[in-house]
């Protein structure tokens, strides 16, 4: 399969078993950051696996320390070391580098990353995609789940996910209505969780502490869950489902991402409105 500008890198020591969770992400180490659940599924699966798509090049990297005088062409080519050996501790099935700018990923009127997402659909046909979610602040983040949204739109119904998560990363989602949000587990194998993060001595050392905020923010997720509960897990990501989106191409996707603030808007008035 040709990609438009990126390239396929096959882990040595690789799962070759099916793609069954896939995570469409925005830049190196998202990936890990938010579709643990993913890599883990595929980590104790004998039958399924796990592969990532990466879709920017990796330049814009906040630097310092022994980073700061790096050129943002020395960056990508840390940045993609880095990613390849996350996917290798991690043993994905296969990682796809699509080497796009910020700037294509933001234009709404760039069909390129589109097609290369539903040609990576196509061929892995898998039944779980992670990627970013609709309440995410970095607009990066936005145009990626929202051209995932639109590949998916387009392709035919065989090739649909039966789940399509939007998860976290550049804003919790702990404040999303109980009913309404997915509570990932993922507890198991503290040390592949650090080591996958770990990698990314650009960003460490960079300045962004990627690897303590990632861990910490489960831990705070899992005690957080319930007030009147003891925790059910030590460590949770939290995802919406935007599945509904691609099952019905005429739900507004901004409308859809709204009706998750209505919702906690209306939660927030009707407990003060008992209270005051």
């Amino acid at each position: 399969m040709e990609l438009n500008k990126g390239f396929i890198y096959i882990p040595k020591n690789a799962n070759k078993n099916k793609v069954k969770y896939l995570c469409i992400a925005a830049h190196q180490d998202d990936v890990e950051i938010m579709a643990y659940h993913g890599i883990l599924k595929g980590w104790f699966s004998k039958k399924y696996s796990f592969s990532a798509v990466v879709t920017c090049d990796g330049a814009g990297s906040a630097r310092t320390g022994e980073f700061k005088d790096y050129t943002d062409e020395m960056m990508k080519k840390v940045r993609i070391k880095e990613q390849q050996e996350a996917s290798e501790i991690g043993k994905y099935h296969s990682l796809y580098m699509l080497n796009y700018t910020s700037a294509e990923v933001k234009n709404k009127d760039d069909d390129n990353v589109i097609n290369d997402y539903i040609n990576i659909i196509k061929q892995l046909r898998p039944e779980v995609i992670y990627t970013h979610n609709l309440l995410d602040k970095h607009p990066t983040h936005l145009g990626v789940v929202i051209k995932v949204i639109k590949a998916l739109r387009k392709l035919d119904k065989k090739y649909h996910p039966k789940k399509v998560l939007g998860c976290e990363v550049w804003r919790d989602l702990d404040w999303v209505d109980d009913d309404l949000k997915y509570v990932l587990d993922v507890s198991k194998k503290p040390k592949l969780a650090k080591d996958i993060l770990n990698v990314y001595k650009s960003q460490i050392v960079g300045g962004k502490r990627y690897d303590l905020a990632t861990i910490g923010r489960r831990y705070a997720n899992a005690t957080y869950a319930a007030s009147h509960s003891v925790d059910k897990a030590k460590m949770v990501n939290f995802a919406i489902d935007l599945t509904p989106l691609i099952n019905s191409i005429n739900l507004d996707i901004k409308q859809y991402a709204l009706s998750y603030i209505d919702k906690f808007y209306q939660d927030v008035k009707n407990q003060l409105t008992e209270l005051i």
